[in-house]
């Protein structure tokens, strides 16, 4: 008898453990007392005039092409979405920073994109803990937890990268902030209104700030109060030379105060805090050329400068 490899039967090994898992969860879920309906879906048709998650409910059943495999996964992944929605943070913080990143996407979707990752993560950990040479002297122990530490890492670099993009996306709105402002009291000067000065700016400018002055103006067309427009916007954002204007401009809407001065001052103290940014940056991006010049080319510079007389000495001229 051919003696069999242990390494070459551990794949094999665990797709026919994981297809066995899955047809004994369909096995249990075909009991009527574990498989029935639950509770939403059944009353989900009895609420379709007045919730559009019932509707949701019923349109979705009938159209679900793999409809055993729906009823099965999805109770486990509302699960994980709940348990990554209290491990990654709350859904009011993923909305916030879907919202500061300019994306449609809705805070389920972003849940699952998430748990994805996370997937697409395990998987590819699983792959290198059975296949990866390196990691086959390891003991069992950090073979198995590998899988599960890629699923952490995947699940945290998707909210990592939505971090970054809404750190950007604040980054350059505050970039455009002045020149906007600047813009608003030059149409304010003109004789326009505050609503027709943010519609041009929104009309004629491109970037973070004219596209939110864009859905501004649109929230407004459908019959949104502007100074309730401009709180959530300054809400949404949140940041903070945006908020301070934005608070000016409330407070002089409410008294009736002249908006081109107030805009004008606000242009003017953004672009001060702008120029102190920029030092400040400018300060730490001094600190941190340091390290190149000290660890690489001064050695050179020192090796360069040393390095004929050590030959001489080494010839015993």
């Amino acid at each position: 008898m051919v003696p069999l490899n242990p390494t070459a039967i551990a794949p094999i090994a665990v797709l026919l453990g994981l297809l066995g898992g899955f047809g004994l969860w369909l096995v249990v879920t075909s009991v009527p007392r574990l498989g029935r309906p639950r509770l939403a879906e059944r009353v989900a048709p009895m609420l379709v005039d007045i919730s559009a998650e019932a509707r949701a409910e019923v349109d979705r059943r009938p159209a679900d092409p793999s409809q055993v495999f729906g009823v099965v996964v999805a109770p486990v992944l509302a699960s994980l979405q709940r348990i990554a929605g209290a491990t990654l943070g709350g859904n009011a913080t993923i909305a916030k920073r879907l919202r500061q990143a300019g994306s449609e996407t809705s805070v389920e979707r972003f849940r699952a994109e998430q748990l994805a990752c996370a997937a697409a993560a395990f998987a590819l950990g699983a792959l290198l803990a059975v296949f990866s040479p390196g990691l086959a002297s390891m003991p069992l122990i950090v073979r198995i937890a590998v899988p599960f530490l890629a699923a952490v890492l995947g699940a945290i670099g998707r909210d990592w990268w939505l971090q970054r993009r809404a750190a950007r996306r604040i980054a350059q709105i505050g970039g455009e902030l002045p020149t906007v402002l600047e813009f608003l009291t030059l149409s304010l000067t003109a004789g326009e209104g505050m609503l027709d000065a943010i519609r041009r700016v929104s009309q004629t400018g491109s970037g973070a700030l004219p596209g939110e002055f864009s859905r501004l103006t649109a929230s407004v067309a459908t019959g949104v109060p502007l100074t309730t427009a401009l709180a959530t916007l300054r809400d949404d954002i949140d940041h903070p030379a945006l908020t301070r204007c934005l608070d000016q401009v409330l407070g002089a809407l409410e008294r009736g105060a002249p908006l081109a001065a107030v805009l004008r001052a606000q242009a003017g103290d953004v672009r001060e805090e702008s120029k102190r940014t920029i030092i400040e940056v400018s300060g730490k991006k001094e600190i941190a050329m340091l390290v190149p010049l000290i660890f690489l080319i001064l050695p050179v510079t020192v090796a360069f400068a040393l390095f004929p007389g050590y030959i001489v000495l080494q010839s015993g001229f």
